[in-house]
């Protein structure tokens, strides 16, 4: 046998993509926003905690904004940059506080786990490119597989709570969306989200003005470190990663990432809660797991 015969050669696994590596970090940052909520609202009432955390996100927002000295946006860039106003700094924040009312984190995290079928169908309708079947079928049985899955931690009884959980679904999917089809047309990550936090203001100040004076506040140790997530990494520092993740390996593929989400958000309410979880955690994780995996191989059409 010559040398050239005998020797081997060595097999490498497929390397990860920064993108990929981004839009997990959103993943993990996003993760601990149901908890922070809980927490703020152990000294917040719930319209409070809504307007202080996008007030505060705005003030590092426009912060980092000015200190880089960032250009205003295209004329042709503000609608998609309302559509993230509306959907990811007023009304996700807004409806899943509402929903932390009567629902436990568990329960909430139903939207989560439906959140990147409903990103990537408003993906494909923005950009009229549609995922293969494998991609959508892979998906699908992701999906499906965590919303049985947290539907059944409440009995599969759906509540109030629930219809505002869909609403937050919806409009949150339209903001990633647009918000990562800006990302991936030029516009960083991060000003993306900071304009989108900006535009949001005038409707948190005004929500904050009137919901201080009217709801009894607690500043607990638990309600500051709670309020300090929720504003600085759940409504501006995890959409910097995720919204550069999304444009560098597209919006349908990195939301599916975020099929991951509602079990580490479970794991979080363990740890941090004190909730309960079932043994049905492990065969759900192996499951969703697995479709992550086809997800991020399937080729788009």
């Amino acid at each position: 046998m010559t040398a050239q015969q005998g020797s081997l050669t060595p097999v490498t696994a497929p390397a990860v993509s920064s993108g990929t590596v981004f839009a997990a970090l959103g993943v993990l940052s996003f993760s601990f926003s149901f908890p922070g909520t809980v927490w703020a609202l152990d000294g917040f009432g719930p319209w409070s905690a809504i307007g202080v955390r996008g007030v505060l996100a705005a003030v590092i927002a426009v912060t980092a904004l000015l200190v880089t000295r960032a250009p205003l946006p295209a004329r042709r860039d503000w609608p998609a940059l309302a559509v993230v106003a509306g959907g990811c700094a007023v009304g996700f924040p807004l409806l899943t506080t509402l929903a932390l009312q009567t629902s436990s984190t568990a329960n909430s995290a139903v939207v989560i786990g439906a959140l990147p079928m409903a990103t990537a169908v408003f993906s494909a309708v923005i950009t009229r490119r549609s995922p293969s079947k494998v991609f959508w079928a892979a998906a699908g049985v992701g999906a499906a597989t965590v919303i049985v899955f947290t539907l059944s931690q409440n009995h599969g009884r759906p509540t109030v709570a629930d219809l505002y959980l869909f609403g937050a679904l919806l409009v949150c999917a339209a903001g990633y969306a647009f918000g990562g089809r800006l990302s991936a047309a030029g516009m960083p990550g991060w000003r993306v989200i900071a304009w989108g936090v900006v535009l949001a203001a005038p409707v948190n100040i005004a929500v904050s003005l009137w919901a201080l004076p009217h709801e009894p506040v607690h500043l607990t140790a638990k309600a500051l470190i709670g309020m300090a997530y929720i504003a600085a990494i759940s409504q501006f520092g995890g959409f910097v990663v995720w919204y550069k993740g999304m444009g560098l390996i597209g919006v349908a593929r990195a939301s599916q990432l975020q099929l991951a989400q509602p079990l580490l958000t479970l794991v979080w309410a363990v740890l941090l809660l004190g909730e309960h979880i079932t043994p049905a955690v492990p065969l759900t994780a192996a499951v969703v797991l697995t479709c992550i995996v086809v997800t991020q191989r399937a080729r788009t059409s």
